[in-house]
């Protein structure tokens, strides 16, 4: 860690210069960017070079301590409690040089844009994605966030074979962006006479919602389709063309929603999913270039992954990743989540550490 700490208050005092020469301040573009740089730096050497002070009067502490105060009785106590305190503010120091050291994910402010879909399991897989949307959406109400439905698609049976909603407040993503993955879940269904557990599952994609500045789609590149919306079962919901399906010819992705009956209101919908879905493709390939050079990629949110259990005749709720078990499922799926959360947090927080010491 201290060698890393060294390297930044090298770089730090490197674009101080830097910032003053007047070459660079002839050039407004690298000014900026030279500037925020050093600024990010600021906080995090400041506080380095407040923690080798206070190593330096430990050792300053200890040397009276060893010889004996001068003899100084009062003294020497005064040195021990002096000692009891500098290496508190030791250990307080490195706990925020730790947190500091972390690298900021440039996307924890963001809003996002969740997808649930029913996997294996038939009926069952899609009775269980609408009560995992149903958990989110209590989460979501919890911390005061708006959730608006994009697009849904129910199943015969009350179920939902897919629902892409947009999660909207800030740090929405920060909290859920560990969630991407499958999601298991083990119960006797409501369909099952001899009283047998069944293993059903369910997928769940966390995006950060991207913005117009960030991702320039090329109107060219998409294909724009309308049709009549339907429900369940090819039951019509209207007779007017207000569905719209998207399609990205460069990358092949494609976005439908249906759910509002406006044409206008669908297209835009859809433009915010296909934003985001290409925003998380460009994310997740600079994130595979980077783990290239690192020992792997923590937090990479890959769908194929089974992260969780959800098992209900045990009552319980575990997570694969960080072995937790939290026995509380029906609170849970009422999105009492934060124990979960916070503790997927502070694990990936702590792999995200090594790599950055290591590097």
């Amino acid at each position: 860690m201290l060698t890393k700490l060294e390297a930044l208050e090298k770089k730090h005092e490197e674009l101080g210069r830097l910032i003053g020469d007047p070459q660079i301040l002839a050039d407004p573009p690298t000014y900026r960017s030279h500037a925020k740089a050093y600024a990010e730096l600021e906080e995090i050497v400041s506080v380095y070079k407040e923690y080798r002070r206070t190593l330096k009067e430990i050792e300053d502490a200890r040397e009276m301590i060893r010889v004996g105060g001068d003899g100084d009785s009062s003294m020497l106590e005064m040195a021990r409690d002096e000692l009891a305190s500098l290496e508190k503010g030791r250990d307080d120091q490195e706990a925020r040089l730790k947190h500091l050291l972390i690298p900021k994910d440039p996307n924890d402010e963001k809003s996002v844009i969740l997808e649930v879909r029913a996997g294996t399991g038939g009926e069952e897989a899609a009775l269980f994605a609408a009560e995992i949307f149903r958990m989110y959406t209590r989460y979501a109400e919890r911390r005061g966030w708006k959730v608006e439905v994009m697009d849904m698609s129910r199943a015969d049976g009350g179920g939902l074979k897919e629902v892409i909603a947009a999660i909207e407040g800030r740090g929405a993503y920060s909290r859920l962006k560990y969630e991407s993955g499958v999601h298991r879940v083990q119960r006797v269904p409501v369909t099952e006479s001899a009283g047998r557990i069944h293993t059903s599952a369910v997928t769940v994609a966390v995006l950060p919602e991207a913005a117009d500045v960030e991702v320039k789609i090329d109107e060219k590149d998409i294909r724009t389709d309308r049709f009549c919306s339907s429900g369940p079962g090819g039951q019509s919901v209207n007779t007017t063309y207000s569905a719209v399906r998207l399609t990205h010819i460069p990358t092949g992705t494609v976005v439908s929603c249906q759910d509002e009956k406006s044409q206008h209101k669908n297209l835009a919908k859809a433009m915010r999913v296909l934003r985001s879905r290409l925003y998380e493709v460009e994310r997740q390939k600079q994130e595979n270039e980077r783990a290239a050079t690192r020992r792997g990629m923590v937090g990479s949110g890959d769908r194929s992954e089974k992260i969780r259990t959800y098992n209900f005749p045990q009552g319980r709720v575990s997570d694969h990743r960080i072995k937790l078990t939290i026995h509380q499922l029906p609170a849970f799926l009422e999105g009492e989540m934060d124990e979960m959360l916070d503790a997927l947090t502070t694990h990936y927080q702590a792999e995200k550490l090594k790599e950055e010491i290591q590097v």
